[in-house]
């Protein structure tokens, strides 16, 4: 088609006729696609970045642990357990390390008791009231117990925190003889929230509450667990159990129970 002068426009005359793309047979691999011409303006394709969120502001009196901080802090209770279980390879385990405590004690945020040695142990719920002797360590490294002879009584660590300090007080005892049951006979009978009292020399009663019993291979001791945690005042009472081996193997289990200072008051 003219227009009316005859002319056809530029703009017809460049046009290009209709072309009809035919789709290539399955298995024909064609050319990469050409780029997607560049738009102006925001790209639909957005990532938001995540709100920033108020830096609490420190506790009065406490400096906020950076990153560096928090790292260090790791790093140097990796590095003291990884000693401590070197130092366990290749001794058997200093006991006397182990209870020595940390530099600082962590804030009083439960009841913590001055020193004073133990005098007598009372369990209501199994029964048990029972005088304690102080014991040390015996000859092959290992925590002593009270002489056969004083079976009924317990015996207090005197190498550890007596109970109501910060740290793990231990207290042993024997769980029979061959005359008959001894002083810590039922001790895995304890359950959970079980009181456990210690009547203190200093007149004090230090009110433990109990917060597991478990019973562990004698070759499989967790001793950093039993003995090294200074994060508050604890007792653990440890016995004999599980199966009877006989001879000078005794039992092939220790019974312990874990438990935490929840009171003091005058005994």
């Amino acid at each position: 088609m003219t227009s009316e002068t005859g002319r056809v426009p530029k703009s017809v005359q460049n046009k290009r006729p209709a072309q009809v793309i035919v789709a290539p047979p399955p298995g024909v691999v064609t050319g990469p696609l050409p780029p997607t011409p560049p738009v102006q303006g925001r790209s639909p394709f957005r990532v938001p970045r995540p709100r920033r969120s108020a830096t609490p502001r420190p506790l009065r009196g406490r400096r906020a642990a950076g990153p560096i901080g928090v790292i260090a802090l790791v790093l140097l209770f990796v590095g003291l357990f990884v000693v401590g279980m070197g130092l366990g390879a290749a001794t058997g385990f200093d006991l006397g390390s182990l209870f020595r405590g940390p530099d600082e004690p962590p804030p009083r945020t439960f009841p913590v008791l001055d020193p004073s040695r133990p005098e007598r142990l009372e369990i209501p719920s199994i029964g048990v009231s029972a005088p304690i002797l102080e014991v040390g360590l015996a000859n092959d490294g290992s925590v002593d117990v009270p002489p056969l002879k004083r079976h009924n009584e317990a015996g207090w660590f005197d190498g550890g925190p007596t109970p109501g300090q910060f740290g793990p007080a231990l207290i042993v005892g024997h769980a029979d003889t061959r005359t008959g049951p001894s002083v810590f006979h039922d001790l895995g009978k304890l359950k959970p929230g079980d009181e456990i009292e210690v009547s203190r020399e200093d007149g004090s009663l230090a009110v433990f509450e109990v917060n597991s019993v478990e019973n562990f291979d004698k070759d499989k001791l967790p001793v950093q667990r039993v003995y090294g945690d200074y994060t508050r005042p604890y007792l653990r009472l440890m016995t004999c159990g599980g199966e009877w081996l006989g001879g000078r193997e005794g039992y092939a289990d220790n019974v312990i129970v874990f438990a935490s200072l929840v009171d003091s008051r005058d005994a």
